[in-house]
């Protein structure tokens, strides 16, 4: 039997695959596992389905009897007990094919429009005075909103702008409330809520001229739609996405016990600021007491820096008299200077005057010159000795000029023209 059951269970699957039906749902059971099992049946038949946990986390909602809904499944067969069933591996509200269709559709378009990107996401204000909440006056979001808000924040203003959040007419009016909102230019943060619902009754918030209206506000939204696993349009074009009415009033401000600690953190980072200051004060004070002196002395100090200061005046004023006067004196003498320009030409000729008459003095210099060596030598006592003559000495090597200054046997010396003498006197003649 297993072998055959195998056999089915491989026909099954090869030959139908993977395919939509559509029923209702009876003999719903959610095993301590997380899984679902439950019964698909219509008016005519009936086939046995389960859908493993990891599948059923994504669905969204839960499964309710005796509701319509579509499923893609896998046909299959459990083949320990040979029952033929459907593993399902999601499914949808009966009639929303076409509403997720459209859904994906607009996502797409406005997605590649840019309508999505994180760059163009505004900073929400953390302490706004005033908040707007769009959505409808009786809704249970905007009592959670409140609450909230009163519990959290009392001291921001909360306007409402009511508009319905279901029907036909529902995102026409959600357009009107948030534009009104965005005109009266009176709040800093606006919140666009709704609680949970099925696809059907979130789909106002899936209107692309409401979507193209959050994306042009110049005021930052944080939309509040539904559950955690709710998604809407909007969600995807605010500035901030919380998962319920709740989470979007918790983010739109800072709360007042936050608050508070923050401002009592800035109040002791304060007094511990100013503890510093006055201890660095204080001790300036206790320098500035020590340098501190009498009036008295304070004044002799001052008297004595001014004497020294009239001492440099008079110096400089001294010094400044001298300055003046030198100054006269520079222009007076500029004044008497002699123009020397006609006196330059005769100065640049006098090296050349002066080489010429050089040359005549030396000229007439060694003319002299060589006149006074013919002279000399005409009067020189070896040109006398040339023609006969000689010179007598003493033994000393005075000239004797006369007899009467040599005496008989006495030495005497004789120069001649060339060569000398030495000779002994043995006779002498005076003349008388």
């Amino acid at each position: 039997m297993s072998q055959l059951n195998r056999q089915v269970a491989q026909l099954l699957e090869q030959e139908l695959g993977r395919l939509w039906v559509e029923g209702e749902i009876s003999n719903f059971t959610q095993a301590a596992s997380g899984h679902w099992y439950f019964t698909i049946k219509d008016d005519r038949a009936a086939v046995k389905a389960v859908m493993f946990r990891g599948r059923a986390a994504r669905v969204g909602f839960m499964p309710k009897t005796g509701e319509k809904y579509r499923f893609y499944a896998a046909v299959t067969m459990y083949e320990p007990r040979g029952d033929f069933q459907l593993q399902v591996e999601s499914m949808q509200r009966a009639g929303l094919g076409d509403l997720h269709a459209e859904f994906e559709r607009l996502k797409a378009k406005l997605a590649a429009e840019g309508l999505f990107d994180s760059q163009t996401k505004k900073p929400i204000p953390a302490m706004p005075k005033r908040i707007a909440v769009v959505t409808s006056l009786a809704a249970a979001a905007l009592r959670d909103v409140v609450t909230t808000m009163q519990r959290r924040a009392p001291h921001v203003e909360v306007i409402v702008y009511p508009a319905a959040v279901q029907g036909a007419d529902a995102a026409q009016q959600l357009c009107v409330a948030l534009g009104q909102a965005i005109a009266d230019n009176l709040v800093q943060t606006i919140l666009l809520v709704r609680g949970g619902g099925s696809l059907e009754d979130l789909w106002s918030f899936n209107d692309e001229q409401l979507a193209r209206l959050i994306y042009a506000s110049p005021v930052p939204i944080i939309s509040g739609v539904g559950h955690e696993t709710d998604f809407t349009i909007a969600d995807f074009v605010a500035d901030v996405r919380a998962p319920t009415p709740t989470a979007a009033a918790e983010l739109s401000c800072t709360s007042w016990a936050q608050s508070n600690a923050d401002l009592l953190g800035v109040l002791k980072r304060l007094q511990q600021s100013q503890a510093r200051i006055l201890e660095r004060a204080s001790l300036r004070l206790d320098r500035a007491t020590g340098r501190l002196v009498s009036p008295q002395q304070r004044l002799r100090q001052m008297r004595q820096r001014l004497q020294v200061a009239e001492q440099r005046l008079q110096s400089l004023s001294l010094t400044l008299r001298k300055q003046q006067q030198l100054d006269h004196a520079w222009h007076r003498l500029q004044r008497c200077l002699p123009d020397l320009r006609p006196f330059k030409q005769r100065v640049q000729d006098l090296p050349l005057r002066l080489l010429q008459s050089q040359s005549a003095v030396l000229r007439q210099k060694k003319q002299a010159l060589h006149q006074a060596e013919q002279t000399l030598q005409a009067l020189s006592p070896t040109s006398v000795l040339d023609r006969g003559y000689a010179i007598v000495r003493n033994q000393k090597g005075a000239i004797i000029k006369n007899s009467l200054d040599v005496n008989a046997n006495e030495h005497l010396q004789v120069q001649l023209a060339q060569g000398h003498l030495l000779v002994k006197l043995k006779q002498k003649h005076d003349l008388l």
